[in-house]
């Protein structure tokens, strides 16, 4: 509020009924709540959490950062979903994570948990109007999730952009590395160190999303073979097939996730599919449904690299 004083802004416009008021000495323009009944339920928790992050950013004081989940929701990666009774909570009901490094008195509001950092190895992001943790100091924040939910993070912020048929942003810098992120982990001490460390080493650089990477997790964790990530299929011609989720294409069998959101997708992946099919190749299709019986989909992929060994 004080910044919009000194801006000659009129003290009884900030009293507007048409200004929210988040947090104390903010003042938000209120708009009509946008539908996000489309997104993904992760999305859109996701989406809330950075709504709120940015409505306290102006409060940081210089030695304050946005850490811990409302970090990762600025950067954009993925976060376990926060459920109540079942249900998805309203990311907005959620916390505003602020650190505050050294010393200094630590934030006393409603909606915000506060955290202290001693350390010196804290990195920092200054993009316009927020100041957050590094994808290095986010990454090591949170030692208290699960292990497989920081191997997602962590595949999320070592992305390789890498160039291929149809591949989006090909040439983008990662968010970062493992190098960087071993290095983070190691810097100092840490809750979940050991979790941590684990998770570093089960990064990989070209899982696409959260649950390609929480897939591949769970096949490796049953005793299966690493699957390949996001490999290009090309017929013997030389003819572009397909780009499989995650696949053993030395057996044809390729694991597609599906997510129930897909719809604008939907025909594209039944040709894809298809397509693969009609080469030769074993398709078991991941439903939300499936995937939350790990047991079941272990068992299906077990069985099709066995048939497709049996068939050599």
């Amino acid at each position: 509020m004080r910044q919009a004083l000194d801006a000659d802004v009129d003290a009884g416009r900030l009293r507007r009924s048409d200004l929210a008021r988040p947090f104390h000495g903010v003042r938000v323009r209120i708009h009509p709540r946008a539908d996000r009944d489309d997104l993904d339920p992760f999305e859109r928790q996701r989406i809330e959490r950075r709504i709120r992050a940015y409505e306290y950013a102006p409060r940081l004081r210089a030695d304050q950062f946005l850490s811990h989940e409302s970090a990762v929701a600025l950067w954009g990666g993925p976060l376990p979903l926060t459920l109540a009774r079942g249900e998805p909570v309203d990311g907005r009901t959620l916390p505003v994570h602020v650190t505050t490094l050294g010393a200094g008195p630590l934030v006393r509001a409603v909606g915000v948990q506060a955290h202290r950092d001693r350390s010196n190895s804290v990195g920092l992001a200054r993009p316009p109007g927020v100041t957050l943790a590094s994808p290095e100091t986010a990454f090591v924040g949170l030692g208290h999730w699960k292990l497989i939910d920081l191997v997602a993070l962590g595949d999320y912020f070592c992305r390789q952009w890498r160039t291929g048929y149809g591949r989006p942003d090909a040439g983008k810098p990662p968010y970062s590395t493992t190098e960087r992120l071993r290095e983070a982990v190691h810097a100092a001490r840490r809750v979940g160190g050991p979790r941590l460390r684990e998770a570093v080493e089960l990064i990989r650089t070209d899982s696409w999303s959260a649950r390609e990477s929480q897939l591949r997790c769970r096949i490796v964790w049953a005793g299966l073979p690493e699957p390949e990530l996001n490999q290009d299929v090309y017929t013997d011609d030389g003819r572009f097939l397909a780009c499989t989720d995650l696949a053993y294409p030395e057996w044809k069998v390729a694991i597609e996730y599906q997510s129930t959101l897909h719809a604008r997708r939907y025909a594209q992946d039944v040709e894809r599919i298809a397509a693969l099919r009609a080469a030769g190749w074993t398709v078991i299709e991941v439903t939300s449904a499936l995937f939350s019986r790990p047991d079941e989909l272990i068992v299906r992929i077990r069985h099709a690299l066995a048939a497709a060994r049996s068939a050599r």
